[in-house]
């Protein structure tokens, strides 16, 4: 079997051969090469020490020579060498206690992770493949090499990362490495959160996030995430939805692009839902609040899993938005921007997109033709030019020093203050708009607009009185919030379930 070698590569390796010293491409990289798939990084391994690696190459960094890793750099590229090695015992669920450097080269290899990648080659030797690693490529496996509770007894991630491998590849694990990562999900504690993270953003935005499934499945995620534990446990019995919370989130995972900030968006745009759920008198569950809630769980997520700044920023301002619907008109649509920031506007659209396609068929189209709708208005917006930030007004700083305003805390409330103005008057427009259809729509607004009134309740045995007055002012208020819901027949099956209630 012919590997084709970068140049750089072929070149360390004839390096260490001519010394008389065996050396290989090895990892990853093999198994990337067999796949057809184009390896990031290449690794080296080799029977030479560090020090004699050192001493070969003009440019090389101690990356890690305690473990015999040496990283030699050709043309400003970095490429590990590291000398075969037995590990002794592992005492922290992550480094050896010892490492012993040998000249066997399948001793190296029994050290690693997967079958997969304990592969090595050269050009002179060929594949060296002592764990069916090509076999399991073909039956599309991961396994582990030896048994797995050893290997990841050595290095309790390896047990995410054999769900990002199989996320990755679109693999599965093989039973006893999956029944071993069961066994000892509970040791992942030990990883440090920024080993986890990068493990987890590879897998989320993989070609197939929903190993998230897997992860929940083998109690990882009860370690790390548990509040994806309760998603995944938690129902959503309403006519919007039909799966759970967790199953709801992997299917909108699925329907955004593979990046970061989007899939982690939909990883915790409906973190909240377990803690805001609540159940009517119909047993149908509503989660109002969640949004906002999500928003500052996610914040704390984000941040016990070491994640930067700036994409905590980005994916809590998606969280608290992804369910905001403005009523679509220029001017709500331009605080909208104002709100959320330009640059993360098409993220938001993509994310009510996800949401909506992961949802039951209940008014799809309607709700796609309204996130339709709500992006053309944003980009006639800004197609037109039109003020949405303070930067967008048609007058600056400059324009007021000509006019002999001095610089300085006066010029910025000058301008602060015509911004605010134009804000006000574009929710008083707004205010004005969604009024009129308020009431071109008739909806109710006085307790005499609603359906039904005390007549109706006599009518079905109510008696007159303070139960009465109490029963309509709930069922008042329930409408405001429910418009749809002002219709006599709904009214007084609403009116008889209070009723009933009181009396319990």
């Amino acid at each position: 079997m012919k590997i084709q070698l970068p140049e750089h590569v072929k070149q360390i390796i004839h390096r260490l051969q001519q010394e008389g010293y065996d050396a290989y491409a090895v990892g990853g990289c093999v198994r990337d090469t067999l796949l057809g798939r184009c390896p990031q990084d290449w690794d080296i391994t080799t029977s030479a020490r560090p020090q004699v690696v050192k001493s070969l190459f003009s440019h090389t960094i101690d990356t890690g020579i305690a473990h015999g890793t040496v990283t030699v750099m050709l043309d400003h590229t970095g490429y590990e060498v590291t000398t075969y090695r037995i590990d002794g015992e592992y005492e922290d669920a992550r480094h050896p206690k010892t490492v012993t450097f040998t000249g066997n080269l399948v001793e190296d290899l029994k050290r690693r992770d997967f079958t997969i990648n304990a592969m090595a080659y050269n050009d002179t030797a060929g594949l060296v493949d002592a764990f069916d690693g090509i076999g399991d490529l073909k039956r599309k496996v991961i396994r582990c090499v030896g048994v797995a509770h050893d290997r990841f007894g050595e290095d309790a991630l390896r047990m995410l990362r054999a769900v990002r491998f199989a996320a990755q590849l679109g693999f599965t694990i093989e039973e006893n490495t999956r029944q071993a990562v069961a066994d000892l999900a509970e040791n992942l504690q030990k990883v440090s959160a920024e080993r986890i993270q990068t493990e987890m953003v590879k897998l989320l935005t993989s070609a197939h996030p929903q190993e998230m499934r897997t992860v929940y499945e083998l109690g990882l995620s009860r370690v790390f995430l548990p509040e994806f534990d309760r998603m995944m446990e938690t129902p959503q019995i309403t006519k919007h939805h039909c799966y759970s919370v967790g199953e709801h989130t992997i299917c909108a995972m699925q329907e955004v692009p593979q990046d970061k900030i989007l899939r982690l968006t939909m990883l915790l745009h409906d973190v909240a839902k377990p803690v805001c759920v609540t159940t009517d008198e119909n047993g149908q569950n509503h989660f109002k609040g969640h949004p906002a809630e999500g928003a500052e769980m996610a914040r704390l997520i984000l941040r016990r899993l070491k994640f930067d700044n700036d994409t905590t920023k980005r994916v809590c301002l998606l969280v608290r938005y992804h369910d905001d619907r403005p009523t679509v008109t220029p001017r709500n649509v331009r605080r909208a921007i104002s709100r959320i920031g330009v640059e993360n506007m098409e993220a938001l659209f993509a994310v009510k997109r996800a949401d909506t396609l992961a949802q039951s068929m209940y008014e799809r189209q309607k709700k796609l033709a309204y996130i339709d709708a709500y992006e053309e208005t944003y980009r006639k917006i800004i197609k037109e030019g039109q003020c949405v930030q303070k930067k967008d007004l048609a007058i600056n700083g400059r324009d007021l020093i000509a006019q002999g305003m001095h610089t300085g805390k006066e010029m910025g409330e000058v301008l602060q203050s015509l911004y605010e103005r134009q804000k006000k008057l574009s929710y008083i427009d707004a205010y004005e708009e969604t009024y009129r259809e308020i009431l071109k729509e008739h909806q109710c607004v006085q307790k005499k607009d609603l359906a039904i009134n005390g007549r109706d309740l006599i009518a079905q045995g109510m008696k007159t009185g303070k139960e009465m007055g109490e029963v309509l002012q709930a069922l008042y208020e329930q409408v405001l919030d429910e418009p749809q819901l002002n219709n006599k027949e709904t009214l007084l099956a609403l009116a008889l379930q209070l009723q009933q209630t009181k009396q319990e």
